[in-house]
C-alpha cells in the first residue's frame, strides 16, 4: 500500500527493513495524497517506509501479503463504500493464517474485473430520509435513484449532495467568506480540511470556561466557552473568546441558543476529540 501522512505523526524506526513508526494514538489516517482521500487508518507502532516529505507530509509505502478471498475488484468497493480498514502491526493474521514475511517477493495484484466508478456518487436504494445533522431532526426525504454526491462521511452517515430547483425568491445568499451548513461531525472526520475556514453556527451556551492542561489545543488560562452544538447536533464544542466579547458572553444565561460566526483553529481536539474554533461573531437568537 501507499499514501501520505502527517509528518508530526510518525517517528523514526529501524525494525524489520523500515524506517518510520506511527506515534500518533490510537491510530492517524493514511490519505491517497497530500490532504488527499482517506485510505486507511494506521494504529500507533504501525511500521511504514518513508518515500517521500513534502512539508507538513510524508509519503509512505507498506509491502504485504493478503489472501485472495478477501479481495474485492474496485468497482464492486466503489459501489459498496463502508469504514477505512484499520492497520495494525499487533493484530493476528485473519482466520488463522500464517503471516507471511515483507521481504518474499510482492505478486502483481490482478486487473479488476470491472470499470472502477466514481465512490463519491451514489443512488438511494428506497425512500431515504434526509437528517440536519446526524441523529439530527429530519429535513425530509429522497426518493429511491435520486442521483447524489457524497461529500464526506463521518461513521454510519454520508453527508450526500443532491441537485433540484427552487424558486429565487425564497433565496438568500450566504455571507461573503463564511461556510453554512458545515457540522461538527465533519471536523471530526476530517479535521485538517476546515482548519482555518469561517463557519456559522447556531449553538446551545453552557458555560464559561477556563483552560487547563486538560485542554491541550486551547492556551492554559484562556477563556472559553463550553456550548452544545452545532444545532442540532448533540456534542460539544469549544469557543475561545476574545478579550472585547468577554463581556458580551458574561451576560449570556445557561442553555441560552446564540448564532455565533467562528474560525476553526482545530477541527478534533486531542483527547475528547470536541472542535475548538474562536469566536469571530456574537448574535443572540429571539
Amino acid at each position: 500500500m501507499e499514501g501520505w501522512i502527517f509528518a508530526s505523526s510518525v517517528g523514526p524506526a529501524d525494525r524489520d527493513g523500515y524506517n518510520l513508526t506511527v506515534t500518533r494514538a490510537p491510530e492517524e489516517n493514511l490519505r491517497s495524497a497530500a490532504a488527499g482521500a482517506l485510505v486507511a487508518k494506521l494504529t500507533q507502532g504501525f511500521l511504514l517506509s518513508r518515500v517521500d516529505t513534502n512539508g507538513a507530509w510524508v509519503h509512505v509505502t507498506r509491502q504485504g501479503f493478503v489472501s485472495r478471498d478477501d479481495l474485492d475488484s474496485l468497482g464492486d468497493i466503489a459501489q459498496t463504500p463502508g469504514p477505512r480498514p484499520v492497520l495494525s502491526d499487533t493484530a493476528p493474521p485473519a482466520r488463522g493464517r500464517p503471516a507471511v514475511p515483507d521481504s518474499l517477493p510482492r505478486p502483481r495484484p490482478a486487473a479488476p474485473d470491472s470499470t472502477p466508478t466514481d465512490p463519491t456518487r451514489a443512488l438511494p436504494t428506497r425512500r431515504t430520509t434526509v437528517y440536519r445533522a446526524p441523529d439530527g431532526p429530519a429535513l425530509g426525504a429522497l426518493a429511491p435513484e435520486t442521483p447524489l454526491r457524497i461529500i464526506s462521511r463521518s461513521g454510519e452517515w454520508s453527508r450526500v449532495q443532491f441537485e433540484g430547483w427552487v424558486k429565487s425568491a425564497d433565496l438568500q445568499p450566504a455571507p461573503a467568506g463564511v461556510l453554512v451548513g458545515v457540522s461538527a461531525a465533519e471536523l471530526r472526520a476530517d479535521p485538517q480540511r476546515y482548519v482555518g475556514q469561517v463557519l456559522k453556527w447556531t449553538v446551545q451556551y453552557v458555560a464559561i470556561e477556563t483552560a487547563d492542561d486538560l485542554r491541550p489545543d486551547i492556551p492554559d488560562g484562556t477563556t472559553y466557552v463550553l456550548a452544545r452544538g452545532p444545532l442540532p447536533e448533540r456534542g460539544f464544542v469549544y469557543i475561545i473568546i476574545p478579550e472585547a466579547r468577554k463581556a458580551d458572553i458574561a451576560k449570556l444565561t445557561p442553555l441560552a441558543t446564540i448564532g455565533v460566526t467562528v474560525r476553526v483553529r482545530v477541527g478534533r481536539s486531542r483527547y475528547i476529540g470536541n472542535p475548538v474554533v474562536d469566536l469571530v461573531g456574537l448574535e443572540a437568537q429571539p
